[in-house]
């Protein structure tokens, strides 16, 4: 039990003395390191002093017993793990140390010398990222799955296009709704899946209305929760004019429904939708008619093998090629809201039950094109994308979905300076993504990312109402259940200790 307090004050103090070194340090910051390093120092005089007073008792006990001899009772000892265990994180703590006081000179020497070049700036940086990348040295001990994220991407990318373009060739002069191009959604897309047996290729397919047909979108109340309970309305329009003109459809509206069945298709109001509104699980069925049908015109499918997964409300299937390569991929549906980056879509809702004719709001459009934006300001070794898949890996298991961890990167990635998140800061965002959940959780909220935020960049087209709306909770039943509070402020623990078996251990 001593070994693993100790365990953890080392890391902890890794992490502490990690966070205040920044680019500039004040006098306050410099004595509370002092302080620190006063307290740690005495901690860790504590403990060792409490080992060796354990490894004398154990000299005598055995002295008493056997009899054995000095040298054998070294040697014996020195096989114990916990001595090795505490060996390594003393050496892990005096590299740390040692460049904490390097580290500290440096921004003593440079507050003299304000005026100094680019060129001289340049050379500390790269300073930094070779002998002082302390970020470098945590991060090589993870063990990272193997992953060949843009290859698969690519791969998956080129089948569904092959996919859409026969679908159209199937769908013309049909009334099923007008597939657009996918647009590639989620953790595999974004770049951050935190294991290979997790990656699952999404893609959201925006649906139009066929000619003759209008969607109304009627979206939900934003009070408390996303706009889950959103429905689209399937609405006939008048096609006369377009009838007179080019006469290639009859007027659902205006013309005999005797005259209508015997000549035409029939309507998307009889085919996929319940009532006057769309069906998630009827479109869901249709869609993977499609898939099968098109599989056949395919060229993959010559030395591939296509099996269809159980979905209810999105088309799921597992592609294998001839080396036996599987990948999983998940075309989801949505109704765009005007011109913006929000969708109502097809995907499961946090509700207990979902209703076949109801949209939930979508989000994952918007949080791609957030994500495909910040890469292109980051530094070139950003690791933002290692952060988000560090946590969503160890918080398998636990009550914190990746949502919600997802929702904290993006907010500290709006917030903190971009220049930030370097890997030689690999430490300090982590620590900093730990500390902005736990005071969320404290204060028992954790603000939606896009509804009433004013920092979105302004390349996410957001609905109108958006700029204007409250800040959402997502932590509103922290507030209405306190056991789910306490309950979740245990799991926060919980997510300390992974995190430190994660940095001293790599697993």
């Amino acid at each position: 039990m001593g070994v693993i307090q100790f365990f953890t004050l080392v890391v902890q103090s890794i992490l502490w003395n990690a966070q205040v070194v920044d680019d500039e340090l004040d006098e306050a910051t410099r004595e509370r390191m002092q302080q620190r390093e006063t307290y740690l120092s005495w901690k860790m005089s504590r403990l060792l002093q409490e080992l060796e007073q354990g490894t004398q008792q154990l000299e005598l006990r055995t002295q008493e017993q056997s009899g054995f001899a000095w040298g054998a009772l070294l040697f014996a000892a020195l096989q114990q793990w916990q001595f090795w265990a505490v060996a390594g994180v003393l050496l892990l703590l005096f590299r740390l140390c040692w460049w904490l006081r390097k580290r500290s000179h440096e921004v003593d020497s440079s507050s003299d010398e304000e005026s100094s070049s680019s060129d001289r700036e340049q050379a500390e940086e790269e300073d930094d990222d070779s002998d002082n990348d302390q970020g470098r040295f945590f991060e090589e001990r993870i063990q990272w799955p193997v992953q060949n994220l843009a290859r698969d991407r690519q791969v998956v990318k080129d089948l569904i296009d092959n996919f859409i373009l026969v679908f159209r060739e199937i769908l013309s002069n049909s009334f099923f709704p007008v597939l657009q191009p996918a647009i590639r959604v989620g953790s595999a897309f974004e770049g951050w899946s935190p294991r290979e047996e997790d990656i699952i290729y999404r893609l959201l397919v925006p649906l139009k209305p066929p000619p003759g047909h209008a969607f109304h979108l009627e979206l939900g109340n934003r009070g408390v929760t996303p706009a889950w309970d959103s429905y689209v309305r399937v609405e006939l329009v008048c096609t006369c004019r377009r009838e007179q003109l080019v006469g290639d459809m009859l007027c659902f509206l205006h013309h005999p429904e005797e005259e209508l069945r015997r000549d035409q298709d029939p309507s998307l109001l009889r085919t996929l939708c319940t009532g006057s509104y769309l069906d998630v699980q009827k479109t869901a069925r249709w869609f993977d008619q499609l898939v099968r049908a098109a599989w056949v015109v395919l060229p993959q499918s010559a030395t591939w093998r296509l099996t269809m997964l159980p979905s209810s409300r999105s088309c799921k299937f597992q592609v294998t090629e001839g080396n036996n390569k599987t990948r999983i991929i998940e075309m989801m549906f949505g109704v765009q809201q005007g011109n913006s980056d929000i969708f109502v879509s097809s995907q499961n809702s946090e509700a207990f039950f979902t209703p076949s004719t109801m949209w939930p709001e979508s989000y994952a459009v918007a949080e791609a094109k957030f994500f495909r934006h910040m890469a292109r300001q980051v530094p070139h070794d950003s690791y933002h994308l290692r952060c988000l898949q560090a946590y969503a890996r160890i918080l398998v298991g636990t009550g914190f979905s990746t949502y919600t961890l997802k929702t904290v990167v993006m907010h500290l990635l709006n917030t903190i300076p971009l220049s930030g998140w370097h890997r030689r800061h690999f430490l300090l965002r982590m620590e900093d993504i730990l500390r902005y959940l736990r005071r969320c959780l404290e204060e028992k909220r954790l603000d939606h990312f896009f509804l009433g935020n004013e920092r979105v960049p302004e390349e996410i087209i957001l609905p109108p109402d958006f700029h204007m709306a409250e800040p959402l909770n997502l932590f509103q039943r922290l507030v209405q259940d306190p056991a789910a509070h306490a309950e979740a402020m245990r799991e926060y623990r919980d997510l300390q200790e992974r995190l430190t078996r994660l940095l001293l251990l790599g697993r």
